[in-house]
C-alpha cells in the first residue's frame, strides 16, 4: 500500500454533502481507503468567471493502485457525480485533484506529481497541514507546515467545519502508521 494525498473542493449545490459523497464513492472502490480526513474551509475562487464560494478539504489514502489509474477513478467519480468540464475553472460540484503519491515524481498529458500549483494554493496547503504537516513535498524538499510558514497569511480561507466531520475509513489490520 502507499500513501496518496488528494484535494476536494465544490461549490454547487449542498457542497458538504458533495465532499462527503466523494470519499465514500473513494472508500467504496477496490484498493483504495481513506485513512484521514482535513477539516473543511470555505475559501474564495480563484480564476475563473465570477461563482460562488468553495468549500474545499483533503484526505490521505492508502492505496494499491497506481497513480493514474487512482486519478482515473477519481475522474470517474467526478463524471458519475455530474461534474462538466464546460469551462476552464469554472463553477464544480465536485473536485478532486491527487496532490502528492508516495515515491513518485512524474509528468505525463494526464498526470502532474507532485501537483504543480500544490505550493501555491492556500485552499489546499492549510488543508493538507491538518493531516500532513511534515509531509515533504517532492521537488521542493519542505514539509507542507514549512511551506506554508513562509507565506504571507491566508486571506479568503476560513474554517467551515472541524476534523472529525466525516468518519475516516482504514483497512482492516491497516495500523495506524503515520505516512507523512
Amino acid at each position: 500500500m502507499k500513501a496518496a494525498y488528494i484535494a476536494l473542493g465544490s461549490n454547487m449545490g449542498d457542497r458538504l454533502d458533495n465532499l462527503k459523497r466523494s470519499l465514500e464513492l473513494l472508500s467504496s472502490g477496490k484498493g483504495i481507503f481513506v485513512t484521514a480526513v482535513s477539516a473543511v474551509y470555505e475559501t474564495e475562487p480563484v480564476g475563473g468567471p465570477e461563482q460562488d464560494l468553495y468549500l474545499n478539504a483533503c484526505a490521505s489514502l492508502a492505496t494499491d493502485l497506481p497513480p493514474t489509474s487512482l486519478l482515473l477513478k477519481m475522474l470517474d467519480i467526478e463524471t458519475g457525480m455530474g461534474r462538466t468540464r464546460d469551462q476552464q475553472w469554472g463553477p464544480r460540484i465536485i473536485d478532486l485533484d491527487l496532490l502528492v503519491y508516495e515515491g513518485i515524481t512524474m509528468k505525463s498529458p494526464l498526470l502532474e506529481l507532485p501537483h504543480p500549483r500544490l505550493a501555491d494554493r492556500d485552499f489546499v496547503l492549510i488543508p493538507l497541514a491538518g493531516i500532513a504537516p511534515n509531509l515533504v513535498i517532492p521537488g521542493r524538499n519542505r514539509k507542507v507546515r514549512e511551506i506554508l510558514s513562509r507565506r504571507d497569511p491566508a486571506k479568503g480561507v476560513r474554517l467551515y467545519k472541524p476534523s472529525g466531520w466525516h468518519s475516516t475509513v482504514r483497512k482492516p489490520g491497516l495500523t495506524d502508521r503515520n505516512f507523512d
